[in-house]
């Protein structure tokens, strides 16, 4: 078993869990955080003053998969909310030692 961690731009969201669907992955966790990575953020004009802004927002989608789905929710990932800027978003993949489904009590990918 595999987790992903997914950040991507907020209005890629939509596309990104469609996508994901279409493959067969219908379980996942989202959240709407803030953050910056190289880019560092922009400048704004706000009522006539420049304004830094450091942190953008972003969602971050969380799943756990089994080890045949990796790739292709990767790249299915990849493909759908890359826009080719700076700040369309990264993937971290780490391995999951065992799952527990606390309704059945059923573990590793059975739970999934």
């Amino acid at each position: 078993m595999k987790k992903l961690e997914i950040i991507i731009r907020p209005g890629m969201f939509e596309k990104v869990r469609d996508v994901l669907s279409e493959l067969g992955i219908h379980g996942l966790n989202y959240t709407e955080i803030k953050g910056f990575g190289r880019q560092r953020g922009h400048t704004e004009v706000y009522r006539g003053a420049i304004m830094q802004v450091d942190c953008l927002p972003k969602i971050k989608i969380e799943m756990v998969l089994h080890d045949n789905m990796l790739e292709p929710a990767v790249n299915a990932v990849m493909l759908t909310a890359r826009t080719g800027q700076v700040g369309d978003g990264k993937i971290f993949i780490s391995a999951v030692e065992d799952a527990v489904r606390i309704r059945t009590g059923q573990r590793g990918d059975a739970a999934l």
